[in-house]
C-alpha cells in the first residue's frame, strides 16, 4: 500500500484543477536513473492503464505500474513546504539509500 499524505492530496488536486488537458489521476513510477539507481516520476494521467494497480486516497487516484508496485510497498508521499522550497517528499521502507534530493534511490 502507498499512503498519500493530505499535503500531498492537496498538492495533487490543485495541480489536478489547474490542468488544461482532463485528467483522472496521478501516476507514480519507478525508473533507472538518478545519482542512487532508480528514480521517482510523477505525471498527471488520463486514464489507468490496464496492468495498473489503482488507489484512491483523499479524492485522489494513484496509477501505479505492475513494476513499480513491489518498489514502492509501503511508501509514503508527503509534501512539504519550507522557507527554502516545496515539493514532494518520499518516504520509502524499500529504499536501502537515498540520494540528497530524496528524488533517487537505491
Amino acid at each position: 500500500m502507498i499512503t498519500l499524505t493530505h499535503n500531498a492530496a492537496t498538492a495533487v488536486k490543485a495541480a489536478i484543477s489547474q490542468s488544461p488537458d482532463m485528467v483522472e489521476g496521478l501516476r507514480v513510477r519507478v525508473e533507472e536513473g538518478g545519482c542512487a539507481g532508480f528514480k521517482y516520476t510523477m505525471q498527471l494521467e488520463a486514464a489507468a492503464l490496464a496492468d495498473d494497480l489503482v488507489l484512491e486516497q483523499e479524492g485522489v487516484k494513484l496509477f501505479i505500474d505492475g513494476r513499480s508496485q513491489q518498489m514502492m510497498q509501503g511508501m509514503r508521499i508527503d509534501f512539504v513546504t519550507s522557507l527554502h522550497s516545496s515539493g514532494f517528499v518520499f518516504e520509502n521502507p524499500n529504499a536501502s539509500n537515498q540520494c540528497g534530493c530524496g528524488k533517487s534511490f537505491s
